[in-house]
C-alpha cells in the first residue's frame, strides 16, 4: 500500500480523501456489481502527477482506479474490484488545451464535461458529436473511451470516433501520446509546424488508441484527448417521424444517411422519448407516452454558410421524397412534443434529474451492436425474456442509433426500476444477465462488456482474450491498472 505521506508529496494533503462518505460513494454505483471500498481518493491534477502517482502505485503493487466522470456512475468500471485500491479522480483536470475551428478539433483534459466544453467550442463556430442527452457530469474524454455512440453517423466515420488523439500513461509509469501528437517534437512545436492533432492512428502503423478505447482504465490512464468537431450549421430543420412499424422507421433511417442528408439522426421508442421529454413524475410520464406512436424517428436536416436556404430546400424535397415512399410522414408535432425542441435537448447534456432516472429512480442497461435485419428479432428475445421474468415489457425502453455511416446499429434496452424495492431490482439483475445472454445466441455484439457480464462475453473469444492479456502484460506487467475488469 502506497504511504499517504509519499502520495502528499506529489498532490498535497488538500487532494487526498479518506472520508468514510466519500470512500462509501466510490464503493458503489447504480450497477448491479459488488461493493468494495476504495483505500483513499487522489486527485492528480496534470500529467506528471498522474505519471508519479502510477510509479508510486507500481512500487508497491497497490491498485489504481481511474474515474474522470462525476456521480451517478452506471456500468461498474469505476468500482474497485479489490480491496487496498486508490481512486484516482481527474474530476479536477479542467483544462480545454486547444481549440481549432479551421482543424475542427478540440483539446482538453478529462475533467472537462460536456456542459463545460459545449460552449467553449461554440464560441469557435463547431460543436461536438456528442452521444444521447450525457449526465451534466459526464467527462467528454471518459464518453469517447468509452465509444458511447454518438447521435450524428453522417460524420461517424469509424467506431472510434470522435476520439482522436491522446496522451496516456501506462501502468509502467511510461508516457505516451497516440495518433498525430506521437509525431515529432512537442505539442506546442507541431502546433507551430501545422500540426492539429486530428489523426487517431499511431505511432506509426500502431493503432493504441484501439486497445486504450473500451478498456476501463485497466491499460493506462488518459491525460488529455483530442476530438474531431463539426461545423455549427447556419440553418436547421428538425422532423419527427412515428409509426407503428418499426421496419418503415428502418427503411427511411437507411435512405436518409445513405444519402447524407441528415445530421441528428436517431429512434426511440414512446417510453423513452417520454423520458427524455418529462423531468419527473410516473404519471405524467405516462400521460406524455399515451400520446406518442410506438417508435418515433427523429432527424434534423442542416445548411452551411454557402447558400443555406437553397441546401435546406433542397435536402427537405429529397427527404420527403423518401418518407413518402415508406408510407409515413415527416411532421414538426408529435402529441405534445415538438421537433425543434428535441433538437435543442440534444444537442446538449441532460438536465436533472438524468433522463434514465426519471421514471422510477433507477435503470440497467443492456447494449450491443447489430445490423438493422436482426432488430426484430432481438427486441422480441427482448420482450420475451422480460415476460418470462415477470417484468413488464411497457417500461422497457429502446434506442436505436445508427453508427458508422449508418452501417450498422447501437441498440438499447433501458430497463428502469425502483432501487428502493429488494424484488423490483433483483427481478431486473436477473433479467439482464439472462438476457444478455440469450441475445449473444442470436447473434448480439457486445462490444463494450461491462460488470458482471463482461467475463462471460470475453470469454467467449479465448484468441481475443489470450492477445489482449499479453498486450496487458507489457504496457502494465504488475496488474495495477483497475484489475478486475474485462478478462483481467
Amino acid at each position: 500500500m502506497i504511504e499517504e505521506a509519499k502520495l502528499a508529496k506529489i498532490v498535497s494533503n488538500t487532494n487526498i480523501d479518506r472520508k468514510q462518505t466519500t470512500l462509501q460513494e466510490y464503493a458503489k454505483d447504480i450497477s448491479f456489481v459488488n461493493r468494495i471500498k476504495p483505500e483513499l481518493v487522489v486527485k492528480p491534477h496534470s500529467a506528471q502527477e498522474i505519471q508519479e502517482i502510477v510509479k508510486l502505485a507500481k512500487e508497491t503493487r497497490t491498485p489504481l482506479v481511474p474515474v474522470s466522470s462525476g456521480a451517478p456512475h452506471f456500468r461498474g468500471d469505476t468500482v474497485p474490484s479489490t480491496g487496498g485500491a486508490i481512486m484516482v479522480d481527474l474530476s479536477g483536470m479542467k483544462k480545454i488545451i486547444h481549440i481549432s475551428r479551421k482543424h475542427r478539433v478540440a483539446m482538453f483534459e478529462p475533467g472537462v464535461t460536456f456542459n463545460e466544453l459545449i460552449p467553449a467550442v461554440a464560441k469557435e463556430g463547431i460543436r461536438l458529436n456528442m452521444p444521447l442527452l450525457p449526465r451534466l457530469s459526464k467527462s467528454v474524454v471518459g464518453s469517447m473511451l468509452e465509444r458511447e455512440p454518438v447521435i450524428m453517423p453522417k460524420y461517424h466515420w469509424d467506431i472510434a470516433d470522435p476520439l482522436a488523439c491522446t496522451e496516456v500513461i501506462f501502468g509502467t509509469g511510461d508516457m505516451i501520446r497516440t495518433g498525430a501528437a506521437a509525431g515529432a517534437g512537442s505539442i506546442e512545436e507541431q502546433w507551430a509546424a501545422g500540426g492539429a492533432q486530428k489523426e487517431a492512428a499511431g505511432p506509426s502503423s500502431a493503432s493504441w488508441y484501439r486497445v486504450i478505447q473500451g478498456s476501463q482504465g485497466t491499460i493506462g490512464i488518459v491525460a488529455w484527448a483530442s476530438a474531431r468537431c463539426e461545423l455549427i450549421p447556419k440553418l436547421e430543420e428538425p422532423f419527427l417521424v412515428g409509426s407503428t412499424k418499426l421496419d418503415k422507421i428502418i427503411d427511411a433511417v437507411h435512405w436518409l444517411i445513405r444519402r447524407r442528408l441528415v445530421n441528428e439522426c436517431l429512434v426511440v421508442n414512446n417510453t423513452n422519448l417520454a423520458s427524455i421529454i418529462v423531468r419527473n413524475g410516473v404519471g405524467n410520464i405516462q400521460r406524455i407516452k399515451a400520446g406518442l406512436p410506438p417508435w418515433i424517428l427523429f432527424f434534423n436536416i442542416a445548411a452551411y454558410d454557402y447558400f443555406p436556404k437553397e441546401r435546406l430546400a433542397s435536402q427537405t424535397k429529397d427527404m420527403l421524397e423518401i418518407i413518402q415512399k415508406v408510407s409515413l410522414d415527416a411532421v414538426k408535432t408529435l402529441g405534445s412534443i415538438t421537433a425543434v425542441k428535441l433538437l435543442t435537448m440534444v444537442q446538449k447534456p441532460s438536465s436533472e434529474p438524468f433522463w434514465k432516472l426519471r421514471y422510477k429512480g433507477g435503470c440497467q442497461d443492456i447494449f450491443f451492436i447489430t445490423v438493422y435485419d436482426k432488430l426484430d428479432e432481438l427486441i422480441r428475445v427482448m420482450y420475451d425474456t422480460a415476460k418470462v421474468s415477470g417484468y413488464p415489457v411497457s417500461d422497457i425502453g429502446i434506442y436505436l442509433q445508427p453508427i458508422v455511416q449508418g452501417v450498422n446499429c447501437h441498440c438499447e434496452f433501458n430497463m428502469p426500476y425502483n432501487p428502493e424495492n429488494p424484488e423490483e431490482l433483483n427481478r431486473v439483475k436477473t433479467l439482464s444477465a439472462t438476457a444478455t445472454k440469450r441475445l449473444i445466441a442470436r447473434g448480439a455484439f457486445f462490444s463494450r462488456p461491462y460488470g458482471e457480464n463482461a467475463r462471460f462475453i470475453m470469454n467467449r473469444d479465448a484468441a481475443t482474450v489470450a492477445a489482449l492479456k499479453k498486450i496487458k502484460f507489457i504496457v502494465d506487467p504488475d496488474n495495477i491498472m483497475n484489475p478486475g475488469k474485462l478478462c483481467f
